[in-house]
């Protein structure tokens, strides 16, 4: 009874929480990435734009490549970097369920098992006192027991625990889910490019056709009396240069091969055929682009530095509760007796209850200075997260100018392809009736090659580009839905 005061009193308390309850940062008030000047911009061969909620999560299929889909799914399942956010996002959880557990009370149980001789001299006997005639007694001591606590958390610094590393655990997830998007666009990255080398390899070989060509009509030509052997000697030197380029765009395969299998999960060896060919590959007609105000609250850096700034919002008031009493409540209950058999006996129990208060009087300034320090660091994170958007906004502006500038670049390749082919081919001819030299059909089929494979890294540059746009502004991979104590 007399600690029922105290109980009524804590009660009345309880439930007060100090520190600032955290409010989600308004969406942008936007509604586009570009400048007005650059807006509404149609350009022939470019994907429209749709501002809306943004692409779907598995926006690589927009391509229009099964095989594609499959490595990036296999990533997805295997990627070691992968595995290691993953387990480091589940212990988060465990840590925030260790942190949650403290909020209810805790419960011990205790036994012990006693050898002890008492020393009678010590407590004034002599030796001549009956009591010590029989020398030190010895005698076991059996007890069992146990106790329960309960911190009433009256300023509520257990709850902003709570809530500070259920916000950390938060701030995980959005860094796994950016860790899967990121690996997917990688794999995309890393399959555009294997197409790429594999197109400019192809171009490179059909040159050789074409110098191989060039070396048996000027051999011909000069065993007919109407050329030179310097004419020969200029196209096997050709034949012998555009012959070395092939090594070096091999080993870029090869490499490109390499990292495709590491991040597939899987051992080069085992990659098997990655026959991607660009002119395979769908260029999308449209892409689904989420609007400021969504991108927000979809993308997962931005979802992370938001998480961050939860976090150090509930730092202050971890920090705040440091600075008030605490009260913690318990009891424990003992039993111990000389003997085994006696220790169900009511003679041998005892307890206590038990009410503790811990209050800060006097620490040299350390608490003071945590919770400043809190209030620095959340600071930090609200100015982390508008640096982050930003970021975002102006990332997802270069990609949507780099849509028109790519259509732009694929339709002027094309028409320097489309005229170098024609003067290569009236080149041919006109050496061939003897009113050019070699010299100027080997300098043609040069610009032909030039121009081919400006396209080739024209269109590859604009598939790479509309996937960095879907990367951009896609939401994150979700995992299984898992409960977690204090979120929300």
């Amino acid at each position: 009874m007399r600690l029922l005061p105290i109980l009524l009193a804590a009660t009345a308390l309880a439930g007060c929480t100090v520190g600032p309850d955290f409010v989600r940062p308004q969406a942008p008030g936007t509604t586009g990435y570009q400048p007005s000047s650059e807006q509404n911009t149609a350009v022939r061969g470019a994907p429209a734009v749709t501002l809306g909620a943004g692409p779907t999560q598995r926006w690589w299929t927009a391509f229009g490549s099964p095989e594609m889909d499959a490595l990036v799914d296999r990533a997805i399942a295997n990627n070691r970097s992968l595995a290691a956010s993953n387990a480091t996002l589940a212990a988060a959880r465990d840590e925030l369920r260790a942190v949650a557990g403290r909020q209810l009370p805790q419960i011990d149980a205790n036994a012990r098992v006693d050898q002890e001789q008492v020393n009678l001299a010590g407590f004034g006997f002599s030796g001549n006192n009956p009591l010590a005639s029989g020398g030190n007694p010895e005698f076991h001591l059996y007890s069992v027991g146990g106790g329960i606590s309960y911190d009433l958390d009256l300023f509520g610094g257990l709850r902003r625990q709570v809530e500070q590393s259920a916000a950390q655990v938060e701030a995980q997830q959005r860094q796994t889910e950016a860790a899967h998007l990121s690996i997917a666009g990688q794999v995309v990255n890393q399959v555009l490019t294997v197409a790429a080398i594999r197109a400019q390899i192809a171009t490179a070989n059909a040159l050789l056709a074409e110098d191989l060509r060039n070396v048996d009509l000027t051999q011909k030509r000069r065993q007919g009396g109407e050329g030179t052997l310097v004419e020969v000697l200029n196209a096997q030197s050709q034949y012998t240069a555009d012959r070395g380029d092939i090594p070096q765009l091999e080993q870029q395969l090869a490499e490109a091969r390499h990292l495709l299998a590491t991040l597939v999960g899987i051992a080069p060896s085992e990659l098997g055929a990655t026959e991607f060919d660009i002119a395979k590959l769908t260029l999308p007609s449209a892409i689904p682009v989420a609007l400021p105000s969504e991108l927000v609250h979809r993308r997962p850096d931005i979802l992370q530095a938001e998480a961050d700034l939860h976090a150090a919002a509930a730092g202050i008031g971890v920090a705040t509760a440091r600075l008030y009493p605490d009260i913690t409540l318990g009891a424990t209950l003992t039993q111990g007796a000389p003997g085994i058999g006696d220790l169900v006996k009511n003679a041998f129990r005892g307890y206590d209850i038990f009410a503790g208060v811990t209050a800060p009087i006097f620490h040299g300034g350390t608490l003071k200075a945590q919770r400043a320090a809190a209030i620095n660091r959340a600071k930090a994170s609200e100015a982390t997260y508008q640096q982050t958007v930003l970021t975002a906004f102006g990332q997802v502006a270069d990609l949507l100018s780099a849509i028109q500038s790519d259509a732009r670049s694929v339709t002027n390749q094309s028409e320097s392809v489309s005229v170098a082919e024609r003067s290569r081919h009236l080149s041919q001819r006109s050496y061939q009736v003897g009113n050019s030299g070699i010299l100027q059909v080997l300098e043609t089929e040069r610009l032909y090659q030039r121009a081919s494979n400006g396209l080739v890294l024209a269109r590859t540059r604009q598939l790479l580009n509309v996937a960095r746009l879907y990367v951009a502004t896609a939401g994150g991979w979700t995992g299984p839905a898992t409960d977690t104590p204090g979120a929300g």
